[in-house]
């Protein structure tokens, strides 16, 4: 009997969508493929990094395919932090720290990554990133979240708002800043493109 596949972003809609207000949301623990580094956006490992993870999560759903359930491949997603006590964003780009994520489904183990990343570093070799590329499990439990439209460059507007809501219930940051890239950049108009921004956190006492 072959499974239907599966697709993440309609089996989980409350992890995929957000809404132009911040809101709070509960996740339980989840697995991702992750790379982690350091630099701008625009860095040649950046785009390294992506083209790897990538590379690695269609392995894998071709082994998954094959054996155990055919699903469609998430979105690409990012953790974001700086080590100082300056703002994020008044550090230079050269100094962020970053971990890309591409989620996985509850059946894909530690020894089908393996596998596909083997195979994948046999194909592109030159493709350094791939070698690094691990399975993980990421729980950030109590979130604040809010949909960013538009480029990249405009969320410490959009941002502002999930600070004031945080400030205005209570809240505080308990984790790394975590945003969802629902809009390919290549392809979207960048007045048009839609980011979640979330953060975990926790209620200040």
């Amino acid at each position: 009997m072959t499974l239907p596949k599966l697709d993440l972003a309609k089996s989980d809609k409350t992890y995929y969508t957000a809404g132009n207000t911040p809101e709070l949301v509960q996740f339980a623990p989840l697995l991702y493929l992750s790379f982690e580094g350091q630099g701008a956006p625009e860095s040649s490992l950046f785009e390294d990094a992506t083209e790897a993870l990538y590379t690695v999560a269609y392995g894998v759903k071709g082994h998954c395919k094959a054996e155990i359930q055919d699903f469609t491949v998430p979105k690409l997603e990012g953790q974001w932090w700086v080590n100082s006590d300056r703002y994020g964003l008044k550090v230079p780009k050269e100094e962020w720290h970053w971990r890309l994520l591409i989620r996985m489904p509850a059946f894909v183990t530690p020894e089908i990554v393996s596998s596909a990343r083997d195979k994948a570093f046999s194909k592109k070799n030159h493709l350094e990133p791939i070698q690094q590329v691990v399975l993980e499990t990421i729980h950030e439990g109590l979130c604040v979240q809010i949909m960013h439209i538009g480029s990249y460059s405009t969320e410490p507007d959009t941002l502002a708002k999930m600070y004031a809501y945080m400030e205005q219930h209570h809240y505080v940051q308990d984790g790394l800043h975590h945003e969802i890239y629902l809009s390919d950049p290549r392809k979207a108009a960048s007045a048009s493109m839609k980011t979640i921004l979330r953060a975990p956190v926790r209620q200040e006492h």
